[in-house]
């Protein structure tokens, strides 16, 4: 075991156990819509219980298996691509997403997830950004520093990816309502050991600087989701802070995704799922995907790697 190997890992292991997770962490049931709403815009995240189906979490359990497989037969040496034993799953797809396999595709069928992001917006047309998320692996024993997945665009080459602009300089993209959502999913329990992702409550809207790992204080360090269930979502603000943390359990932690972008918001992207495939989604999965669908005669090629070009 993992907590046999060293003895600091065993201390760490200890700690955590006593003292890993956000107390007093409120997991809501699926019936709950307006409820989630409330703590979606007051925390930033919310989490939901008993949204997958037995089947549908062993379903998509054995994809993000396999497809960590693939990447990991690239990476002997467990470098990552989000720091040591730590990868992105959109990082380490040729598309930056992995909206071309059928396991994310289900994802886009759960009537909740479609429901709660309508409620979050205002409005149901909302479009899918990518199908991504993250894996750790036992042995990612640091952590991530706190970061926020989205920004104010500041010129070519530096931001090319965010698309708001105040040029007065007097609005920035956490003064305006949520322009992005991430909906994880939990193909396996998070626990305190695991990797649990670490969310910051209500920094959504905050301009103070994100402090550094160095300044970080341990409050925010044990500021984790966890406790949570297998067949659980968690959905956040991308522009909360957070990060990933420990894994020293004896097992991988996966949290696939679905992004979106509100009806008002979009960023330059990239195709990813062919059009063949596309065709094949349900009517409401295919408008959601309208922006990700490569052209009718171009061939996506797709497969692992450990940096997305």
């Amino acid at each position: 075991m993992l907590a046999e190997a060293a003895p600091e890992i065993a201390a760490q292991r200890a700690y955590l156990q006593a003292e890993n997770g956000i107390k007093g962490l409120e997991i809501l049931g699926a019936n709950d819509v307006e409820r989630a709403v409330d703590l979606f815009r007051r925390d930033g995240f919310v989490v939901i219980a008993d949204v997958l189906t037995a089947d549908q979490t062993a379903f998509l359990a054995a994809g993000c298996n396999e497809v960590a497989s693939e990447v990991l037969a690239l990476d002997a040496t467990r470098n990552g691509n989000r720091g040591s034993h730590r990868y992105s799953f959109g990082g380490s797809s040729l598309t930056r997403s992995q909206l071309h396999r059928p396991e994310w595709q289900m994802m886009l069928d759960i009537p909740l997830v479609d429901t709660l992001v309508t409620a979050i917006f205002g409005s149901p047309h909302f479009a899918l950004r990518a199908a991504s998320g993250d894996f750790c692996l036992p042995g990612a024993t640091g952590y991530q520093p706190l970061h926020s997945d989205v920004s104010d665009w500041r010129g070519p080459g530096v931001s090319p990816f965010s698309s708001f602009h105040d040029p007065r300089g007097q609005l920035t993209i956490r003064d305006l309502p949520c322009p992005y959502v991430c909906v994880n999913f939990l193909p396996q329990d998070v626990t305190r050991l695991n990797g649990p992702t670490r969310q910051i409550p209500g920094t959504q809207h905050s301009r103070i600087p994100i402090p550094s790992l160095e300044d970080e204080p341990e409050w925010m360090r044990l500021s984790t989701v966890c406790p949570a269930p297998a067949g659980a979502i968690m959905v956040r603000d991308v522009r909360a802070w957070h990060g990933g943390t420990p894994n020293v359990s004896d097992a991988m932690r996966a949290i696939p995704n679905l992004e979106f972008y509100a009806p008002w918001f979009h960023e330059p992207m990239v195709p990813g799922i062919a059009y063949a495939d596309y065709q094949r989604l349900s009517e409401r999965a295919r408008y959601l995907t309208r922006f990700c669908v490569a052209d009718s005669g171009a061939e996506l090629r797709t497969g692992a790697t450990l940096w997305a070009p």
